[in-house]
C-alpha cells in the first residue's frame, strides 16, 4: 500500500489550500451571516479550474481524480462550509452525471462549459415528499412529439438560483412490474415554465444557495434524456455515490478547521496559571477529534482510489459519508466545549462549524441511509 499522494495531487492540494486560506477564509463569516452565495469566488474557481478537477482536458476539465476533487473540497470546507458544499455539488451532482452518462451532444452543449467553470450546474432529485424514499418521485415528464413536457417541484436544491442547467428526475412510464420509471433529463433553467425561488431561512451553510424548484409545462427535446431512460434510478444512485466521497471530504474539511481553531485556542488559553493544552483533560479531546479526522480521511481517501480505480465504491463511500460527516458534528461539538462560553460567539467560528456539520448527516443521503446501505452491502 502507498498512501502517498502524487506530485499532481500535492500541487492541487497546496494550490486549493492556499485559494481557500487567502481569499475564501477572510469572507467566511460574512458569507454566513449575510447568508449571500459568493458569485465572485466561484467565477475565481472557475478560471482556477477547480470546477473541472475529475474531468479529462477535451471537455474543458482540469484531467484530475476523483482524489485529487476530494483534497479540494476538503480545503475549501476547512474554512468555509457554505462554499464547499456548493463546490461539491456544482461538480459531484451538477455537472458529473452528464460526463458518466451523457451522450457527445450533451456533453459539448451542457458539460463543456460547467467543466471550465464558465456555468454551474445543479442536480433536482429531492422532492416534498420524495427524501430518502427518491423512489417515490412525483414529477412526471411526458413524451409530446419530439419533446418531453416536465411538471413537478423540487425543494431542498443546491446551487440552482445560480445554475445554468439543471438535471431533474421525473416519472417516465410505468415497467412491466407496474412500478414508476423514473428518468433524468437535463432543463437548461432559462426554459419556459421554470420557476425557481430561494427563500429558505436555515440553520447553517447559510451562504450556500438552497432552493424550491418549480416545473410548469416545462418543454425540452427529448435528446435531453441523460443516459438510458429505463435506467435513470441506477444511475442517480450512482451518482449519489460519487457524490457521498465529496460530502465526506466536505465532512473531514470541517473536522479538521475545528480541531485547527481548537488547539489554536487551547494554546493560547490560560487557565490556572497554565495554557489549558497542558490538561490532560483537553488533551484527550484533541487527540480523539485528531484521530478521528485521520481515520474519516482515510476512508474517503480509499473512496475516492476504488472509483478512480474503476472498483466497486457503493460500501467505501457509504462509510466514508456516515463516519466523516459524524466526526464533524464531533469535532465541532468538542471545538465548542473547548473554547468555553466563547466557542458560542459567533466571532470564534466554532459554532458556525457545528451549525455546516449538521447538514452533511442529512443531505445526500442521512445516516440512516447509510446504515442501510452498508447493511445491504453485508447481506442483511
Amino acid at each position: 500500500m502507498n498512501f502517498e499522494l502524487t506530485k499532481e495531487q500535492l500541487m492541487v492540494k497546496k494550490m486549493v489550500k492556499d485559494f481557500a486560506d487567502e481569499v475564501i477564509q477572510p469572507r467566511a463569516i460574512e458569507i454566513d451571516e449575510e447568508a449571500a452565495f459568493p458569485v465572485d469566488i466561484f467565477e475565481q474557481m472557475g478560471k482556477l479550474g477547480l470546477l473541472g478537477i475529475p474531468f479529462p482536458e477535451e471537455i474543458g476539465g482540469s484531467g484530475g481524480d476523483t482524489l485529487s476533487y476530494a483534497l479540494a473540497v476538503e480545503e475549501i470546507g476547512r474554512v468555509c462550509g457554505s462554499t464547499g458544499l456548493s463546490y461539491a455539488a456544482a461538480v459531484s451532482l451538477g455537472a458529473s452525471p452528464i460526463y458518466y452518462f451523457g451522450t457527445e451532444e450533451q456533453k459539448d452543449t451542457f458539460l463543456k462549459p460547467l467543466a471550465r467553470g464558465e456555468a454551474l450546474g445543479s442536480f433536482g432529485l429531492t422532492e416534498p415528499n420524495a427524501g430518502s424514499d427518491a423512489g417515490g418521485t412525483k414529477t412526471t415528464a411526458v413524451i409530446d412529439g419530439d419533446d418531453y413536457i416536465i411538471n413537478g417541484e423540487k425543494c431542498f436544491i443546491t446551487n440552482a438560483s445560480f445554475a445554468k442547467t439543471l438535471i431533474v428526475t421525473a416519472v417516465t412510464g410505468k415497467n412491466e412490474k407496474g412500478r414508476n420509471i423514473i428518468s433524468a433529463i437535463i432543463v437548461p433553467t432559462d426554459t419556459k415554465g421554470v420557476s425557481i425561488t430561494s427563500e429558505y431561512k436555515k440553520m447553517g451553510v447559510r451562504g450556500s444557495d438552497t432552493a424550491e424548484i418549480v416545473l410548469t409545462d416545462v418543454r425540452v427535446p427529448r435528446t435531453n434524456l441523460l443516459g438510458d431512460p429505463n435506467k435513470g434510478f441506477n444511475q442517480f444512485l450512482y451518482t449519489l455515490d460519487g457524490g457521498r466521497i465529496s460530502i465526506a471530504a466536505l465532512g473531514v474539511g470541517i473536522a479538521q478547521g475545528a480541531l485547527n481553531k481548537a488547539l489554536s485556542y487551547a494554546k493560547e488559553r490560560k487557565q490556572f496559571g497554565k495554557a489549558i493544552s497542558k490538561f490532560q483533560a483537553i488533551q484527550f479531546k484533541l487527540a480523539d477529534m485528531a484521530m478521528e479526522i485521520e481515520l474519516a480521511r482515510n476512508m474517503v481517501h480509499k473512496a475516492a482510489w476504488l472509483k478512480d480505480n474503476e472498483k466497486p465504491f457503493s460500501k467505501e463511500a457509504a462509510y466514508a459519508k456516515l463516519y466523516a460527516t459524524e466526526t464533524a458534528f464531533r469535532a465541532a461539538n468538542q471545538a465548542i466545549q473547548i473554547h468555553g462560553g466563547y466557542g458560542y460567539m459567533r466571532e470564534y467560528e466554532v459554532e458556525r462549524y457545528l451549525r455546516d456539520a449538521k447538514l452533511l448527516e442529512i443531505g445526500e443521503g442521512t445516516s440512516e441511509v447509510q446504515r442501510l446501505v452498508i447493511a445491504r452491502q453485508l447481506g442483511c
